[in-house]
Order: structure tokens, then sequence, then C-alpha cells
């Protein structure tokens, strides 16, 4: 029989091992609780798009994505960390599905994106999904992934080399051959030795990370109790705002601060509101940031470089005078030579708690902060797929634990889009929350 294949494609192709990072791992201790470590977004279309034309886009640009072909599996007894796997049967109609409906509104599409985005994804596979929501004249695409995939910046990644704009990447060999076991012993035994060389460097930016966490040398600074933080069910509520960027970009500009010190006065300035009508009046408000190590990504350069800063904000009711202290306060944790903390003890925390059963006890009654709040800096200018427009991106994003609330925000085409997640039992008046929220933003621009 003649063989018609190219001479190169006999040749033996090389291993590549593409491991976990220490806070993939931390993502993946995580993912034991009542809704998974999922992230993603909703991707608004203002005119109707057939679901071939997501098919085709999918197909011809996954290559582009090696991340979203592969599978995390776990390596043999001594052999490190799980390993990224090319799945030879990656078959696209497993992760994409196609909802109809007659006219849907905003509130019937935050509704089916927040069940999907609390429902698991299967590790058996890539660990993402795409749900294409149509209707008569609109359509929606909601995207589902696991964050031990991409934080938000190599979401952000992801969606550039999907969209029409995107960039032409080199496809890669599909798919690449697994390393043995022998291989990855080899690989394991290296990165123990670098580890330890880095063992003094690791043991200061540890303790340094502690104390920012609130861990002192003599007590534990927790955050005050309220009624927002408690066990949270596997049920998430989704509500939005919308705002121009550039109004609260001049607002920043006039305090000296950031776009995100202005939509923690605001979110802060809301909860402070929302709790006081519950009776309670806590003399501050604790609320985890995240930090990247990282300032830009690619879609062949994901998982997860991000860690996380607790701001500690005052209680005080007027909201130019909160600003003003968040800005002095986040300016200040901005000059720290500390990396972000979740970069080290909290991650190593979080796999200790997680191998010895405790870690859902621990983030149900943690009391390190009130709420987290997520913040990107999206395009600047309106991207398309398939050659349709993306005229709004919605964030979303699911914590565990005892928050009841937390927030989404990023910035899209000259409009700043804060997504609130919320438990609705814990939170049953998220709809005045959300509008407290648009309220601050008039007070702060104005």
């Amino acid at each position: 029989m003649v063989n018609h294949r190219h001479p190169s494609s006999t040749r033996p192709r090389p291993v590549v091992i593409d491991r976990a990072g220490p806070m993939d791992l931390t993502v993946l201790a995580a993912d034991h609780a009542p809704v998974p470590m999922n992230m993603g977004a909703i991707l608004m279309f203002q005119d109707g798009i057939a679901p071939s034309a997501i098919r085709e886009l999918l197909t011809e640009r996954l290559p582009r994505i090696p991340r979203l072909r592969q599978a995390l599996r776990r390596t043999p007894f001594g052999c490190g960390r799980p390993v990224w796997l090319d799945d030879p049967d990656f078959d696209l109609d497993r992760h994409m599905d196609v909802v109809s409906w007659a006219e849907p509104g905003s509130r019937e599409l935050l509704d089916t994106a927040a069940e999907l985005l609390c429902r698991p994804l299967r590790t058996d596979r890539p660990l993402w999904r795409a749900t294409l929501v149509t209707a008569t004249s609109h359509a929606a695409l909601v995207v589902v992934v696991h964050h031990v995939l991409a934080d938000g910046l190599g979401g952000l990644a992801v969606l550039a080399a999907l969209a029409d704009e995107g960039p032409e990447q080199p496809v890669p060999d599909f798919p690449r051959p697994p390393p043995d076991s022998r291989t990855l012993l080899a690989d394991a035994m290296r990165e123990r030795l670098r580890a330890v060389r880095a063992l003094p460097t690791a043991l200061r930016q540890g303790i340094a990370g502690l104390r920012e966490l609130g861990f002192g040398w003599t007590r534990i600074h927790l955050v005050e109790p309220t009624s927002l933080n408690q066990p949270t069910s596997p049920r998430r509520r989704l509500t939005r705002i919308t705002t121009p960027l550039d109004e609260i970009a001049a607002a920043a500009h006039r305090h000296g601060g950031t776009v995100n010190d202005v939509v923690l006065a605001a979110v802060t300035g809301a909860l402070l509101e929302i709790m006081s009508e519950r009776g309670e009046h806590p003399p501050r408000l604790v609320v985890s940031v995240p930090i990247s190590g990282r300032r830009s990504t690619t879609a062949n350069e994901l998982g997860n470089n991000t860690g996380v800063r607790p701001i500690s904000v005052p209680a005080t009711l007027d909201d130019s005078a909160r600003l003003t202290e968040i800005i002095t306060r986040t300016r200040d944790a901005s000059r720290s030579t500390v990396r972000a903390s979740s970069s080290g003890p909290l991650g190593a925390l979080f796999r200790i708690l997680h191998r010895t059963g405790l870690f859902q006890r621990f983030i149900d009654h943690q009391r390190l902060v009130h709420t987290f709040e997520t913040n990107l800096r999206g395009p600047a200018v309106a991207l398309h797929l398939a050659g349709h427009r993306v005229d709004a991106l919605i964030p979303l994003v699911v914590t565990p634990g005892n928050v009841g609330v937390t927030f989404a925000v990023l910035s899209y085409a000259g409009t700043l889009g804060v997504t609130v997640i919320a438990d609705p039992d814990l939170v049953p008046d998220q709809d005045i929350l959300t509008s407290a929220i648009h309220t601050r933003f008039i007070r702060l621009v104005h």
C-alpha cells in the first residue's frame, strides 16, 4: 500500500508537558462546594445569528486555542501536578447547545445564564460549554468555562482569538502525544529542585501575604459577621448595571483615583445601605479584589496567574469621603511589594484544608472578607463573531462559601458593566441593591 502522507508527518513529534500551575491547584481545591468554580460571559447580539454560523466559527478557530480541546488529567503517584492533554475524541457537539425562545427578555436571559453558570462541567472533557440562545430578532451566546482553564485575563484572550478581529495564530499539531510516566517523573523532580531553591523567597512572600490577609503576630483581624455572610446555596441570580465608561473615568480622575476605585465606592455604599435596612452597622467592609500577576496574555498562555488583595473600606455613608479613603488604601496597597495573597499562603492553606476535608467548613465560616469584586478592562471597541457585532459583553463568575453577593465588573466598547451575582436566599433584596449601586454611580459622577 502506498503511503500518501507528507514525509514530515512521519517525524516524531516532541512531547510537551503542560501542567496545571500552583494557582490552578488552588482553584481545584476550592471546587468542592455546592456551586462549581465556573466563570464566563454573555455575548449579546442585536440581530439574530444562525447556530450553523457559530458552529462554523468554532470549528475554524478552536484550533487556535489549544486549551479548549484539552482535558485536565491527574498524573501517577510522584509524577507531579496534573497535566493538560489533548482530547483525541474532542467533539464540538458535546460542548455546544442551542436554546430557542420566541422573544426572551433580559430577565429570562440572565436567569438562563445563572443556571448554566451554576451547572458543573464534565471533568472528562475540555472544561467549557457554549449555549446559543436564539430569538426572532436577536441572540446571545452564553459561554461558561471552569476557572482552572483560565483567569479573567485569559478569558479575554480566548474571546479575542475567537473574534473576527483576532490575529492569525499558528495551529499546533493535534492531538499531541501524551508524556509517559518516566518523562513526567523526571520533570516533576526538576520542578521540586527549583521549588527548594525558591523556598526562602516563598517564605518571605508568604509571611507578608498572611499579614495582608489580616493574620497579625498576635491575632487574626477578622471581619465583622453580617447577614450576607452565611453558607450559600447552589443557586445564583444575576442583575446588571451599565453606565458610560467615560463618565466614571472622569469622576475617578477628579478624585485622583481609578475607575475601579469608583466602582468600589458605589458597591460598598450600596451594601452599607442594604445592611442598614437590615439593622446592621458594621464599622467597615472588606472587599477582596483580584491582582493579576501579568499585564497581558494570549490564547496559548492560559491558566491562573491572579491573586487577591483585601481592601478594608470604612463604613462612612458619605460617598465622596468613602471614595477618597478607598483611593488612599488602594494606592498604598498597589505600592506594596507583596504579591497578591492567594498566590502564596492562601493557596497553600486551601490545598491543605482540601486534603484534610476541612475546606468546605472553612469557606462556609471564613471571616477574612465580606465580598468579592472582579474587574477587567475589556476591548475598547466592539468585537464581531461570524460577522455579527457583539453589542454587549456581560461578565459572569460564581464564588463558593459564605459570600452571599459578588460583583463582576467589565468595561467594553465605551460602557462599564457591573454584574451582581447573589444567592437569592441570602439577598432577596438584590434588585434594591442593584438600584442602589446605580444611584451611587450617578452621585459620584455628578
